[in-house]
């Protein structure tokens, strides 16, 4: 099995420009929210199954997913994200073991914002969090997004905490600063890596 190192952090906490420094090194990343995407395309079975169960109007008139729509829908109906999450979960695990499989880095990073609130950092070898002040989110969410600071605020109510995120964390980055700063935060996590991901196919020879 290949070395799985586990990235999370909060929403604009800049996992991607991390995640993009690892790829830079040529390691393989696996990107959670990337496959959910994938899993509801046009024409997937999964999109027909969301499509009949919420009604036409989650699609827009393109026959795409509204993800705005349904974003609203679930936070007003919170038993119908079980629901969704019931659908959606098993096939993105599922793609996630395929591209594990494809995988031919000594290590894969595998990108997850969710990490925490569904407990998936037990199913990596390492968990890297990267890691910014509550101000900092929100101020980066406003901005990216162009949404209200109260908008930013209720995103970051429904995450889980900073603190639970760095409690599961044997690695973090610190991204309060610009994204040149971690540059070399990234190399010598990457070192050390490699020496990991060594270390765990020994263990599996021997």
């Amino acid at each position: 099995m290949t070395y799985t190192v586990a990235l999370t952090g909060g929403i604009g906490s800049g996992k991607s420009t991390v995640a993009d420094a690892f790829f830079r090194l040529g390691i393989y990343v696996i990107d959670a929210d990337i496959i959910a995407r994938q899993v509801v395309e046009t024409g997937t079975p999964a999109l027909a199954a969301i499509a009949e169960h919420f009604g036409a109007s989650i699609l827009t008139e393109e026959g795409t997913l509204n993800r705005r729509v349904l974003r609203e829908h679930i936070f007003a109906h919170p038993d119908e994200k079980a629901w969704l999450n019931a659908l959606l979960h098993p096939l993105i695990q599922q793609e996630t073991q395929c591209q594990l499989q494809q995988a031919t880095s000594p290590y894969v990073l595998w990108v997850v914002p969710l990490l925490v609130e569904n407990r998936l950092y037990e199913r990596a070898d390492r968990v890297l969090v990267v890691d910014v002040s509550r101000e900092t989110q929100i101020l980066r969410t406003m901005q990216r997004d162009q949404v209200s600071r109260e908008h930013a605020e209720n995103i970051l109510a429904a995450q889980a905490t900073r603190e639970a995120r760095l409690a599961v964390a044997d690695d973090v980055i610190n991204n309060n600063g610009t994204p040149d700063a971690i540059a070399s935060d990234v190399a010598r996590l990457h070192a050390l890596y490699l020496e990991l991901a060594a270390q765990a196919v020994s263990q599996e020879k021997s």
